[in-house]
């Protein structure tokens, strides 16, 4: 199921990669704003986010294209919350996906408009969908704004840059982490339960699911800061430490951390296994998170 996985994940991307700059094509965005935009949602990634969306559709036996808009529109949101991390401000990092980060290439305040264009326009393209119905866009609206605000990532975000420099316990670390990185892929998933229209059990599972996947991905992506090599990531190995961060592996050692990784992914089978779907791909893709190297 490995190399099937593979390639559905490489033909997801590939979807996604030639659909999302089309948004922004017909649209009056000045010259410099719109390079900078571009810039960044172009620069790759492995974009599971959108693609998470598009396999809850297919595990529901549902046409996957139907969440492509809700789909980008998460993808863009994600591609600003990047853009900000990556600020002297905030992370200081140089480097992303293998490219000079946005504000090295454009400049602060462009990087700077350029995220907060992003995650407004991600809100323009679900409510102008023509495919959603009115409710299904203000779940998906609510879902997104939730996620992405001052309860969810921004939130994250802003206790971990307070927490620098502290020895977090593990309850208070994987809270930063349900919010800066989970709640983001939760979304992901609840986008393509609402689009399948799954009822309220399907729903809490799922639910459950992509916390349980949310936790572990952030826990792989902590292993590989300490084991993983910079040229494959498209990123400064090493940078939590560097920035005098806790992580998963500093609280429990690499070893606890790959031990609570493997808890997390076997309660994210469970909740998952449960849910009236066809679990195979979803199940590949939370397989790919604990095996990939970037």
């Amino acid at each position: 199921m490995i190399m099937d996985i593979q390639h559905y994940l490489q033909d997801k991307r590939q979807f996604i990669n030639d659909y999302l700059p089309s948004f922004l094509a017909e649209k009056s965005i000045p010259g410099l704003l719109k390079d900078s935009m571009l810039y960044s949602l172009q620069a790759g990634g492995k974009r599971l986010r959108p693609i998470l969306t598009l396999a809850v559709l297919d595990a529901f036996g549902k046409r996957a294209e139907v969440g492509l808009e809700a789909a980008c529109a998460l993808e863009m949101v994600h591609t600003y919350s990047l853009i900000h991390d990556d600020l002297p401000c905030m992370d200081d990092d140089d480097y992303r996906r293998g490219k000079p980060t946005n504000h090295k290439a454009f400049g602060e305040a462009i990087a700077i408009l350029a995220g907060d264009a992003l995650l407004t326009f991600s809100f323009q393209v679900i409510a102008g969908s023509h495919v959603y119905s009115p409710e299904q866009k203000v779940s998906l609206l609510s879902i997104l704004s939730e996620a992405s605000g001052a309860e969810g990532m921004v939130a994250g975000q802003a206790v971990d840059m307070e927490s620098e420099n502290q020895e977090l316990t593990l309850e208070e670390l994987q809270s930063i982490h349900e919010r800066k990185t989970g709640r983001l892929l939760e979304a992901s998933v609840l986008f393509g339960a609402v689009l399948a229209d799954a009822d309220t059990e399907d729903f809490a599972r799922l639910k459950a699911f992509s916390r349980h996947l949310g936790i572990a991905f952030q826990i792989q992506d902590d292993i590989l800061d300490v084991t993983g090599d910079s040229e494959l990531m498209g990123k400064q190995a090493g940078s939590d430490e560097n920035n005098f961060k806790s992580t998963y592996p500093k609280l429990l050692t690499l070893d606890g951390a790959k031990a609570e990784l493997a808890h997390h992914i076997k309660l994210a089978k469970e909740n998952l296994r449960e849910a009236k779907v066809d679990p195979v791909i979803l199940e590949g893709i939370t397989d790919y998170i604990v095996s990939r190297n970037h």
